[in-house]
C-alpha cells in the first residue's frame, strides 16, 4: 500500500532536531518495528486522526487509560470548567479526598491512598514504603514487568527496554540495581529459591499482577496464590502494580478480578483519565509509615493536581456507577479474539493469543507464551511486519511486540470486523 503518512516524516525529522530522538518516551520512536512513528493531532472516541489527518482504529488507548474512549464528553467537560479555576494550587483541596473515597470504595485492601504524579512515582514510592516499614532492603521483581524507569526497577525490565534490547542500563550504580533480584514470571519455584537464599531480608515482591509490559501475560493458576502465601509467611509485603490493570480489568482492578489480596496497590494514568497522574495505597498500618504521619518521605508539589482529579474522578465515578461497561468491554475483547484466531488459523502460521478482560496480545509463537522468555523467543520479525501491514490499513497496535493492546468501549462491533478483515489482509500481504 501506499504510505501517504508525509507530514508524520516532516515532523520526525523535525523533532530529532529538538528531542533525543525525536520523541519523549523511547517506544514512541517506533524503533522496535522499524519506519517512522504517527504523529497524532487529535484523537475521539475509538479512532485517532495522524497529523495527514488519516483515521485509525486506536488498540493503544494512551497505553491504557481511554476505557471510556478518546475525548469522553463528560471527562471534557469537567476538565473545561474546573480548568477555569486554575490549573494548580500546591495546596488541599476536597476534590482530593473525594477522588481517594472513590477509589477505596472501589478497590479492595486500599484504606489509604497517596495521590503522585506517574505510575513510575507510585511504584518508586511503594517500594521506599515497603523497606522503611519491614527494616529490608531487597525486593523481588518478575523479568520482563516493568514498574518505570526508577533505577531500581530497570534490571530485567519488559517494554521499551525490551524493545530496544537493553540488557545493563548506563546510569544505574550496581549499588542500587544490586537489591533488586528477578525471577521468571510464572515460576514459584524461583521465587521460593530467592527468598531462601535471602532469608530475612527481602521487603517486598511486586508483580504486574495480569503482565502487559512483554505483550499480555497472564498468571498461571495458583500463581499469585502461592506468592500471597510465601509473603505471609515470610513477612513480605505484596505490591500489585495495577497501573495498566487498575480499574480496567474490573471495578477493583486486578485484585478483584483475580481474587488476591494485596498489600499495597499502585496505579497511573488510568486514575486521571489519561492526564499525568498517579497513585498507592493498601493497609492503614504500612500506609501510616508515609510523611507527615511516619517518617518514610514522599512529595510532590503536583500531586493531587485538581486538572487530573476531576478528569480521574469524573471517568472513575463513571465506571462505577455503571459496572456492565465491564462486561460490554469483556464481550467486545473476547469476540476480538475470535475473529483473529479465525484468520490467524486460516493463515497458517503459528500463533498465541493472550487475552483478559479488555486487554490481549497476539505473538507468532510456536508454544504458549507464558514469560518474557517465551515472548522473547516468538517470530517478532513476522510481529513487525504485521504492525505496519495493520497501520498502512488504519489499525493502530502498540508499537512492539513486547506490549499489551488495550481496548476501549467506544470500539463499536463494525470496528472489530474492520480489525479483523485488515488482520486477514495483512496476514495475506505479509507471509
Amino acid at each position: 500500500m501506499v504510505d501517504t503518512n508525509t507530514r508524520s516524516k516532516e515532523l520526525f525529522d523535525r523533532a530529532q532536531q529538538s528531542i533525543p530522538g525525536g520523541v519523549n518516551s523511547p517506544v514512541r520512536a517506533f524503533r522496535g518495528v522499524g519506519g517512522t512513528p504517527i504523529f497524532i493531532e487529535k484523537a475521539k472516541g475509538a479512532y485517532l486522526y495522524d497529523a495527514d489527518g488519516k483515521q485509525y482504529i486506536d488498540y493503544i488507548n494512551s497505553w491504557g487509560p481511554m476505557i471510556l474512549g478518546h475525548a469522553y464528553e463528560s471527562v471534557v467537560n469537567a476538565i473545561r470548567e474546573k480548568v477555569l479555576g486554575s490549573t494548580s494550587f500546591g495546596a488541599p483541596t476536597e476534590l482530593e479526598i473525594e477522588m481517594a473515597e472513590l477509589i477505596k470504595s472501589m478497590a479492595p485492601n486500599v484504606d489509604l491512598v497517596r495521590m503522585v504524579s506517574s505510575g513510575t512515582e507510585a511504584c518508586m514510592s511503594a517500594i521506599r514504603l515497603a523497606r522503611g516499614y519491614t527494616g529490608r532492603n531487597k525486593f523481588i521483581k518478575f523479568e520482563g514487568c516493568y514498574h518505570g524507569h526508577a533505577d531500581a526497577f530497570l534490571v530485567k525490565a519488559g517494554s521499551g527496554v525490551a524493545t530496544f534490547n537493553i540488557q545493563t542500563v548506563p546510569g544505574v550504580p550496581a549499588g542500587v540495581s544490586g537489591d533488586t533480584l528477578t525471577a521468571p514470571y510464572n515460576d514459584i519455584e524461583a521465587v521460593e529459591k530467592l527468598v531462601q537464599e535471602n532469608k530475612g531480608e527481602i521487603a517486598a515482591i511486586i508483580i504486574e499482577p495480569v503482565a502487559g509490559n512483554m505483550g499480555c501475560i497472564l498468571p498461571k493458576p495458583g500463581f499469585h496464590e502461592a506468592l500471597r502465601a510465601i509473603c505471609d509467611r515470610e513477612g513480605i509485603l505484596y505490591i500489585f502494580d495495577e497501573v495498566m490493570t487498575g480499574f480496567r480489568l474490573a471495578r477493583g482492578g486486578a485484585q478483584e478480578r483475580l481474587g488476591i489480596n494485596a498489600d499495597l496497590v499502585t496505579y497511573g494514568k488510568v486514575i486521571g483519565g489519561g492526564m499525568p497522574v498517579g497513585a498507592f495505597g493498601g493497609k492503614r498500618e504500612i500506609m501510616e509509615h508515609i510523611a507527615p504521619v511516619g517518617n518514610v518521605y514522599q512529595a510532590g508539589t503536583l500531586s493531587g493536581n485538581p486538572i487530573a482529579m476531576i478528569a480521574g474522578y469524573t471517568m472513575l465515578k463513571e465506571l462505577n456507577d455503571n459496572p456492565n461497561i465491564y462486561t460490554e468491554l469483556d464481550e467486545k475483547t473476547e469476540y476480538l479474539k475470535k475473529g483473529l484466531n479465525e484468520v490467524l488459523r486460516t493463515a497458517g502460521t503459528p500463533y498465541v493469543i493472550n487475552q483478559l478482560g479488555s486487554m490481549i496480545s497476539v505473538h507468532f509463537s510456536e508454544k504458549p507464551v507464558t514469560d518474557f522468555t517465551s515472548a522473547s523467543t516468538a517470530n517478532n520479525a513476522l510481529f513487525n511486519k504485521f504492525f505496519h501491514a495493520m497501520l498502512n490499513r488504519g489499525i493502530y497496535l502498540a508499537p512492539s511486540a513486547f506490549e499489551t493492546w488495550f481496548l476501549c468501549n467506544a470500539l463499536s462491533k463494525a470496528d472489530i470486523d474492520r480489525t479483523v478483515t485488515m488482520a486477514a489482509e495483512s496476514l495475506k500481504e505479509i507471509l
